[in-house]
C-alpha cells in the first residue's frame, strides 16, 4: 500500500536553478530559513514521507516557509502556483500536529461523555475530512462525525456546516488561507470573517493563521492583515518564467479567426498532448467543447454551472487523457495541479495580468516543460503593459507590434497611479515597507466578534487545523 501511494511522486522542479530565484522575508525577527530538509526537525513521520516521496531539496518556498511556521509564526507568502507552496505549509502543520497530540479537543470530548475514537487516541492516524459545495453534504457529515485532525473546506459550506451546528472551531490552532487573494478579492471576505471573527474560532496570536497565494496585490495584503498577528510576509520569485520552465507566446487573432487558428495549434500540438484552453465565459466554454467535439477532438470542459461531480468527472477524464482537451474558465485557473499539462492556450485572455499568471502556472509543473499561447487582439488593450513586462522579464519572445501598442497605452494613460505589481519577479512586495503610517484602512470596517457564538465541539472532533481552499 505505501509503495502505490508513493509510486507517482516527481523530484520536482528544476531544482538545479533554483538558486538564482530571488527571495524576500520581512517582517520582525524572521527565522533563519533551512537550505535542507535535514536542517528542521520534523520528526520521523514526516521526514520518512519526504524520502519516499523522494523530495530531495526543498524549494524556495519551503526554505524560507517551513521554519517561519515551525516557529509557530503568522505568515503571509506570495509564491508563484507549481512552486510547492502545498508542502510549505502542510509538512509543518503536520509535524507540530503528529509532535502535539489531539490536546483540547480530545479533552474536551471526553469531558462531554462522547466515546473517543481510536483515530484521535492513535495520533499516527491523523485524520482529514473535505467540506465543499456541490457534494453530497448527508455524507460530509457523516465524514465529520467520525472525528477530524484536519478540514480542507471551501468558505460557503463551511458556514453552512457551523450553521448547522455540525463544526466548532474552538480548538482550531491553524488556520489556511490558500489562494487568499482570490477569496478575499472575489466577495468571499464575509464568509472568511464570519468564520474567523464572529463564531468561537481562536483570536489570532491564539491561533497561527497562514496565507499562500501567487499575487498578493496591496489591497488585498491591506484585508489580510485583519487575520494576522506580527506576521513575516514571504515573496519569492516567479519560478515558472525566472527558470524558463514555461514558453509564452502572444499572437495576434482578430476574434472571427480564433476557432481556425486553434484547430491549428491543437493539430500541431498533436491530440494525445494534454492541452488546457481557458475561455471568459460558462457559455463560451460550452460552445467551444461542441466545437471541438464535431471537429473530433475528444474533449471536455468545467465551469462554474457544473456540478462538482460534472467538474471532477470532466477532470479525471483529462488526467487520464480519456479527453486530452479540457476548455474551462477562470474556476479551474486556481488549485488544478496536473503535473502533464503541455499546453495552456489563452483562447480568451483575461482581463488582468494576476489571472494569466495563474492560467500559465498550470503547465510547465513539477519538472516538466510548458507552453503558454495567447490569443490577443484589440479587445486585450488593458493588460498591454503588465503583459509585455511579464514577457520581458522572463526573456520571452516579445512581438513589435504588443511593444508598440505598450508604447502608445502607456502614453494614452497616466495609470491611475497603479503601481508596477511584478518589479523584480515577485508576485507581490510586503506594503508595510513603503507604507506611510501603516494603519490606513481598506475593503471596510471590521466585522464585530461574536463571543457567545456557537460553542462546543461539535463533530470536528479532534479538529486541529483548518485549510480553506477557493474552488
Amino acid at each position: 500500500m505505501c509503495s502505490e501511494l508513493f509510486s507517482g511522486s516527481n523530484t520536482g522542479i528544476n531544482f538545479e536553478k533554483y538558486d538564482d530565484i530571488p527571495v524576500e522575508a520581512t517582517g520582525q525577527n524572521c527565522p533563519r530559513h533551512i537550505e535542507s530538509f535535514q536542517d528542521v526537525d520534523m520528526g520521523e513521520i514526516v521526514m520518512g514521507n519526504i524520502a519516499l516521496s523522494r523530495y530531495t531539496r526543498p524549494t524556495p518556498v519551503q526554505k524560507y516557509a517551513i521554519p517561519i511556521v515551525k516557529s509557530k509564526r503568522d505568515l503571509m507568502a506570495c509564491a508563484q502556483t507549481g512552486s510547492g507552496k502545498t508542502a510549505a505549509f502542510l509538512l509543518p502543520i503536520l509535524s507540530q500536529i503528529y509532535t502535539d497530540g489531539p490536546g483540547e479537543a480530545l479533552n474536551a470530548a471526553k469531558a462531554s461523555g462522547q466515546p473517543p475514537s481510536p483515530k484521535l487516541i492513535n495520533i499516527y492516524s491523523l485524520r482529514p475530512c473535505v467540506v465543499y459545495g456541490g457534494a453530497d453534504i448527508g455524507q460530509q457529515i457523516r465524514d465529520l462525525e467520525r472525528g477530524c485532525h484536519l478540514l480542507v473546506a471551501t468558505p460557503g459550506r463551511l458556514v453552512d456546516m457551523m450553521e448547522r451546528g455540525k463544526i466548532g472551531l474552538d480548538h482550531c490552532k491553524y488556520l489556511v488561507l490558500d489562494e487568499a487573494d482570490r477569496m478575499l478579492d472575489m466577495g468571499f471576505e464575509p464568509q472568511i470573517r464570519r468564520i474567523v471573527e464572529q463564531d468561537t474560532m481562536p483570536h489570532k496570536g491564539v491561533r497561527q493563521t497562514m496565507m499562500f497565494s501567487a499575487t498578493f496585490p496591496k489591497e488585498i495584503q491591506i484585508l489580510a492583515r485583519d487575520f494576522l498577528e506580527e506576521y513575516i510576509f514571504l515573496a519569492v520569485g516567479r519560478v515558472g518564467s525566472t527558470s524558463e520552465n514555461i514558453t509564452q507566446k502572444v499572437v495576434w487573432v482578430e476574434e472571427s479567426d480564433k476557432r481556425s487558428f486553434l484547430l491549428d495549434l491543437l493539430s500541431a500540438t498533436g491530440k494525445d498532448s494534454l492541452t488546457l484552453v481557458f475561455v471568459e465565459t460558462k457559455k463560451g466554454a460550452d460552445a467551444l467543447e461542441d466545437f471541438l467535439y464535431r471537429e473530433g477532438y475528444a474533449c471536455t470542459s468545467i465551469h462554474g454551472d457544473r456540478s462538482q461531480r460534472d467538474r471532477e468527472e470532466a477532470l479525471n477524464q483529462f488526467r487520464s487523457g480519456k479527453c486530452p482537451i479540457l476548455v474551462a474558465t477562470a474556476v479551474a485557473a486556481r488549485g488544478l495541479d496536473i503535473s502533464n499539462v503541455k499546453h495552456v492556450i489563452n483562447f480568451d485572455l483575461p482581463s488582468d495580468i494576476e489571472e494569466y499568471v495563474h492560467r500559465i502556472g498550470r503547465t510547465g509543473r513539477v519538472g516538466n516543460l510548458g507552453l503558454a499561447t495567447s490569443f490577443f487582439n484589440d479587445k486585450n488593450g488593458n493588460i498591454t503593459k503588465d503583459l509585455l513586462d511579464i514577457l520581458v522579464e522572463a526573456k520571452q519572445e516579445v512581438p513589435s507590434w504588443l511593444e508598440s501598442l505598450a508604447y502608445e497605452h502607456q502614453h494614452k494613460s497616466s495609470n491611475r497611479g497603479r503601481s508596477k505589481r511584478f518589479s523584480g519577479g515577485f508576485g507581490a512586495r510586503d506594503y508595510r515597507q513603503t507604507a506611510a503610517g501603516g494603519n490606513t484602512g481598506g475593503f471596510g470596517g471590521r466585522g464585530g466578534r461574536n463571543q457567545t457564538g456557537h460553542g462546543g465541539t461539535r463533530g470536528f472532533g479532534g479538529g486541529e487545523d483548518l485549510v480553506f481552499s477557493y474552488n
